[in-house]
Formats: C-alpha cells, sequence, structure tokens
C-alpha cells in the first residue's frame, strides 16, 4: 500500500480564515517539501495561501497542490527564490497580507523581514520579528548575549575578524591552548559569522593553511551573506549536536519549549541527515554525565536566552556537548527548521496528540496568543526524522543528478512522510537546488521501537531511478538504516 500523491486537505480544516480578526492570505516564499507542509498548516488554519515556483519546480508537489486549490489563482511562476522584488510583486498581485519565507532563502534575512514589515504595503512575516532576527542572526552577536548571561559558548573570537594577520594571530592562539591542553590534533574552525545550518565552516590542523582557508571562507561570507565577518573557534572533538525548540508568541508575554532534538548523525560537510527527539535517552543509552540534567540544562539557558532577546515566533538553540557532559552553545536558528516535525512528533498539547509547529508558528505571527503554558505541553516517545536524498554517502555525500522513475511509500504504524516528489509519474530532480527528496518521520514508544520502525520503512521504502547516462539512482537511503544503529550514542 503506497500514499497517493494527490492534494486533499487535513482532517479538521478550520474553515475560518479570519485570526486575530483580520482576514489573511499567506504566499508561501519557498519550493518542495517546506512549501507542501506550509501549504497544508494555511488548510488547516482555514487561511488562504499563494505559492511561486520557477521553471525547474513546475512538477513539483507544492505546485501542483497551488494549482489543483482552485478556484482562485494561487500559483505564481517566478524567475527565482531569490529575487525579493519579484516575490513582493507576487504577494501585491495576490493581494497577500503575509510572507512565509520557510527555511533558506529568506528566511533568516532581517532586511527582508524589515522590508516586508516596512513597505508602502505592510505585510505580516511568519518567523521572528526583524530586529529579533539581527540580534541573533549573527554568531558574534549571539555569542555575546551568551556570555553576558552565563551560558557557555565555544571558546573563540566574539567579534566579527576581518583582518588576516589578526585572525592568524588569533587562531594561532587558540591552536596551542589546545596543545596545553593535551589535545593531540588541535583543529580550528573557520567560520562565516553571518552563516547558519553548517554552511561556510572548514577546519584547519595546520596552521601553514589557515590564511588560505581564511581567505575562502571570507570571500564566501562576502558572496553569500554580503558580510566578510569571520569567527574563530576551537574544534570540539567527540560531541553530540543538540537542539532546544523554542515557539513564542508576539510580544515574548508567552514563551515555551518543545524540548531537544539530537541531529549529531550528519554528512561529511555537516549536513544533517537523522534527527532524533528526544535528544538523549538515559532510560535506554549509557552516557558519563547525567543527561537528565544537561537536557534542562540547556533547555533553560535556551529559554533565558529567548527571554532577554523578547523573541517571538519560533526558533532553535543549537548545542553541542562534550563526551563529559559540557555544552557549549553554538548559535541560534530564528526560522522554522527542516526537523521541526520529529519535535511535534513526540509532543501534544493539553492531551491532544499531532502537534503542528508550523501552524502554531504562523498563528503566533499572525497575532494569536499561544493559548497554553508549558504545563499543558508534554512530550513521551521517542521520533526519528530521515532526510532521504539522492547523493551518495560513499562519495563525499556527492549529489546525483537523474530521473525519478518510481517512488512508494510503504504504510507504517507511526510514519509520516512529507515531500514534494509525485508518486504518480516521473521525476527530474532539478539540478538548481540540492536533491532533497523526503523527510520521513517514525515515532515509537521507546527508542528501541522507534529504531525497529525505521529500519522497517527504510527497507520497504521503494526508490528507483535512472542518471542521464543510465546509471542507477542512488540515494543515502542504506546509510540511514546504517547510522539506525548508532542514534543518540557518543
Amino acid at each position: 500500500m503506497v500514499y497517493p500523491f494527490r492534494h486533499r486537505p487535513p482532517d479538521n480544516v478550520n474553515t475560518d480564515s479570519s485570526l486575530s480578526g483580520k482576514e489573511h492570505k499567506i504566499l508561501i516564499a519557498n519550493r518542495g517539501e517546506i512549501a507542501v507542509r506550509i501549504i497544508r498548516a494555511c488548510r488547516k488554519l482555514g487561511l488562504d495561501f499563494v505559492c511561486v515556483y520557477t521553471a525547474p519546480d513546475a512538477e513539483s508537489g507544492h505546485a501542483r497542490a497551488a494549482a489543483e486549490a482552485g478556484p482562485e489563482k494561487r500559483l505564481y511562476r517566478v524567475s527565482s527564490y531569490h529575487d525579493a522584488n519579484e516575490l513582493l510583486a507576487v504577494a501585491d498581485a495576490a493581494g497577500a497580507t503575509a510572507v512565509h519565507p520557510g527555511y533558506g532563502f529568506f528566511a533568516e534575512d532581517y532586511r527582508f523581514a524589515r522590508r516586508v514589515k516596512q513597505r508602502g504595503r505592510s505585510l505580516d512575516f511568519i518567523g521572528p520579528s526583524w530586529e529579533v532576527i539581527r540580534a541573533l542572526g549573527d554568531k558574534i552577536n549571539t555569542k555575546r548575549l551568551a556570555r553576558s548571561l552565563g551560558v557557555p559558548t565555544v571558546p573563540g573570537s566574539d567579534k566579527p575578524i576581518y583582518d588576516e594577520l589578526e585572525a592568524e594571530k588569533f587562531a594561532r592562539t587558540i591552536y596551542e591552548f589546545q596543545l596545553q591542553q593535551g589535545i593531540e590534533h588541535p583543529v580550528v574552525l573557520v567560520k562565516a559569522s553571518a552563516g547558519g545550518g553548517g554552511m561556510g565552516i572548514e577546519e584547519v590542523d595546520d596552521m601553514d593553511l589557515f590564511r588560505s582557508v581564511f581567505r575562502r571562507i571570507r570571500n564566501y561570507a562576502s558572496r553569500q551573506f554580503k558580510d566578510e565577518g569571520v569567527l574563530i573557534e576551537q574544534r570540539i572533538r567527540d560531541f553530540n549536536h543538540l537542539e532546544v525548540q523554542i515557539l513564542a508568541e508576539r510580544g515574548a508575554a508567552q514563551i515555551v519549549h518543545f524540548g531537544t532534538r539530537n541531529c549529531s548523525i550528519q554528512s561529511t560537510g555537516l549536513q544533517k541527515r537523522l534527527e532524533v527527539a528526544p535528544g538523549l535517552d538515559p532510560s535506554a543509552v549509557r552516557y558519563r554525565f547525567d543527561a537528565a540534567k544537561l537536557l534542562a540544562e540547556i533547555t533553560e539557558h535556551s529559554l533565558a536566552m529567548a527571554r532577554e532577546v523578547r523573541y517571538d515566533n519560533i526558533g532553535t538553540w543549537e548545542w553541542i556537548v562534550s563526551r563529559d557532559g559540557t555544552p557549549f552553545l553554538m548559535e541560534v536558528n530564528t526560522r522554522i527548521q527542516v526537523e521541526n516535525g520529529v519535535s511535534a512528533a513526540v509532543s501534544s498539547i493539553r492531551g491532544k496528540d499531532g502537534t503542528d509547529l508550523i501552524a502554531e508558528q504562523i498563528r503566533t505571527a499572525l497575532g494569536e496568543p499561544l493559548g497554553y503554558a508549558q504545563d499543558d505541553i508534554r512530550m513521551e516517545g521517542v521520533g526519528i526524522e530521515y532526510r532521504i536524498i539522492a547523493e551518495d554517502p560513499d562519495r563525499h555525500f556527492t549529489p546525483w543528478v537523474g530521473r525519478i522513475e518510481r517512488f512508494c511509500i510503504p504504510e507504517h504504524d507511526r510514519l509520516s512522510v512529507h515531500t514534494h516528489v509525485p508518486f504518480d509519474r516521473p521525476y527530474d530532480i532539478p539540478t538548481e537546488f540540492d536533491p532533497n527528496l523526503a523527510l520521513a518521520i517514525v515515532r515509537g514508544r521507546t527508542l528501541e521501537e522507534a529504531a525497529a520502525r525505521g529500519r522497517a520503512f527504510l527497507d520497504a521504502l521503494v526508490l528507483e531511478g535512472k542518471g542521464p547516462s543510465g546509471d542507477a539512482l542512488v540515494s543515502n537511503v542504506a546509510f540511514l538504516r546504517r547510522m539506525t544503529e548508532h542514534i543518540l550514542m557518543f
């Protein structure tokens, strides 16, 4: 049995399209899987929406869902998802009242968020206020704020470094500090201060190579983020990557969390591939430290920072935790994240299963109060999210290009799959974007049960296709199957 590809309203659709006494229409300024999920959230809330697509995305599920929603026009073609002028022109033509940026593209661009809000025809921005994005979007500003509140951060610079000689001097200091600590192979991280999501980061283990790496990251930062600022940090080895999911209403009167996630299984380029909620599970895995205390500590640190800046929408505090249980704050992502669904899968509000964090994000961004407190939120069970991607893990996760000819998702208990790939027709993977195909989320009462369901799903998944030269489709499914044996472990 497979899920047919068709657009349909979710269960319990709210037919009232007014929130806070105002009629709303959401411009979904993104593509693929996240756009599909935003469409579903809008329909659940009874909100109208409009989508954009580019020529390579003509067959994408989000475009098809918008085109079939009728009777009004809900789909507009644009030349680029990166063109703010074009996106806002669509918003005006369609009569949109708000913009949802999804993740990537303009999601953490405070200039775009400010423009959306302050233009002549003001729109609501579905995300934190531009002031909050600006305050936390820069790793260095975030580090300064964290240190002022006593929140532990990775040893390194707390201001943007632009000068090559200054950067090298600072890097050598960190390198020598590691040697003094008895670290046999010191490593320095060179990071774009305005970057995020693992982008714009390189490691240096030979200081003779530092200058060339610094120049490369500085140039990358200038191209991608219009800011040449570079951050120099110590490389923390042998760690787990944990996250805390925060949600707040406008005005920050209520700020709550939806637990923790573990995102330690990543590609060689530090891109997440498998996420688990909660972030640690002392009932199933033995740790060298008090895991429950550690999770409570990073959650409270995250909430303290959110309160300090009056955080006012959804966001994620990202942490690394060393083998001895020492936490270090890395950064704050001021947007919805790919892995929000795995936190939602193990959460309930006032006993109602099936939390939709994207719907909650939209509600609060449009001025609705949360309507519940932390005591009303319950987290139980274990969720696993798999990022299914056309890539070759054995060749440094090199993207695969070609046509998907067969994609079948088996039905399993406690399984949800989010994808923009159609099930009923061939699909050419656009070369303009990362070859992400689907997100699959499984849930179990225990880690063992969730992992067993995850393995069963991956074993039954059918994903077939051919490349331009007739080569068979390559994906990371076998990698995900193999790594399921190692989740939540150091």
